[in-house]
């Protein structure tokens, strides 16, 4: 087996953009509620994370378990068409993967309802350790029995020497960083928005310092938190960079922005980017993405990445601690 940068591990789904005119807050049980426009396209943490590094010139492969239906066939069809090996050879019983997004054009925001079919029944019998002959695994979310199976990759990098990101969704982080210690412990980096963090540590706190220092007490040597349109915080060593004044685009949808930052990082990273400009790339990745409906529609390449870093001229400050 030839070597390969990255396997991305999470789930396949198939997102359903919904856009009403009306406020969410104007909207009480029993309404019936126009749609202004229906979009479907494909997403979920691994076939993101694998289109995102793609671009970027990585050689990536993906480990995610699709039903036996045709949203199955569609997400397989894609990756086949983007030249990634998706390394989870059976076919689960259960439904791919959905999501839907509703986005109100008034409030400018979004619900998400998600159903986790195929990928929750993800097991370690699905993943020959001889496939995982890779220098980085990201690790998106695994939820139901692929919990356990998320655990065993961890515990499968640190002996073959494999660097782990890890990238929790909410609904993984609120289980706690003692229940998620397994991974953490053998994690190298980790990338979370505010709230994700928030919720993984247990705290309200805002305090971006508290937040990465706490972070990276729970094992990983990298940690960086996302706010939003307010920037970034990451802390590496004993120094936190600080991006606070992000490219200033017109935001159409932002599912797949997430994605989009920390699979752009880990490329500068595996690049050998300096740190701040892998941050850099990340960022502007994301801010592509945001200007499309679709999660991966507006990945960039690097040499697209490179120009519009030169263009925003992002500042990104350090401070020693």
């Amino acid at each position: 087996m030839s070597q390969y940068d990255v396997l991305c591990v999470g789930s396949a789904t198939v997102d359903t953009f919904l856009d009403i005119d009306k406020p969410f807050s104007s909207l009480k049980l029993g309404d019936k509620v126009l749609v202004r426009s229906v979009v479907k396209r494909s997403g979920g943490g691994a076939t993101n994370s694998a289109s995102a590094l793609a671009k970027l010139g990585l050689k990536v492969k993906t480990a995610t378990k699709v039903g036996d239906d045709e949203d199955g066939n569609l997400i397989l069809k894609e990756l086949k068409k983007e030249g990634i090996e998706n390394i989870c050879r059976a076919r689960s019983r259960q439904q791919t993967d959905l999501a839907t997004i509703i986005s109100s054009t008034k409030e400018k925001d979004r619900i998400i309802l998600v159903h986790k079919g195929a990928s929750a029944d993800l097991s370690s019998k699905d993943l020959p350790l001889s496939e995982m002959n890779c220098s980085w695994i990201y690790l998106a979310t695994l939820t139901g029995k692929s919990q356990r199976t998320a655990f065993e990759i961890a515990k499968a990098a640190k002996k073959k020497n494999i660097s782990l990101l890890f990238n929790p969704s909410i609904y993984l982080a609120q289980k706690g960083k003692k229940q998620l210690s397994v991974i953490l412990k053998n994690t190298a980096v980790i990338v979370l928005n505010k709230e994700e963090a928030q919720a993984l540590l247990n705290t309200s706190t805002n305090d971006f310092k508290h937040l990465l220092t706490e972070l990276q007490k729970c094992g990983p040597r990298i940690a960086v938190v996302t706010d939003g349109k307010r920037g970034l915080y990451a802390l590496q060593s004993n120094t936190i960079y600080s991006l606070t004044k992000t490219p200033n685009v017109k935001i159409v949808h932002t599912a797949g922005a997430g994605d989009a930052f920390t699979s752009g990082f880990l490329a500068g990273l595996i690049k050998k980017y300096a740190f701040d400009d892998a941050l850099r790339l990340g960022m502007i990745n994301a801010s592509s993405v945001i200007q499309q409906v679709g999660a991966k529609v507006g990945q960039l390449t690097e040499g697209e990445a490179k120009k519009m870093m030169k263009k925003y001229k992002l500042n990104i400050t350090q401070q020693r601690i």
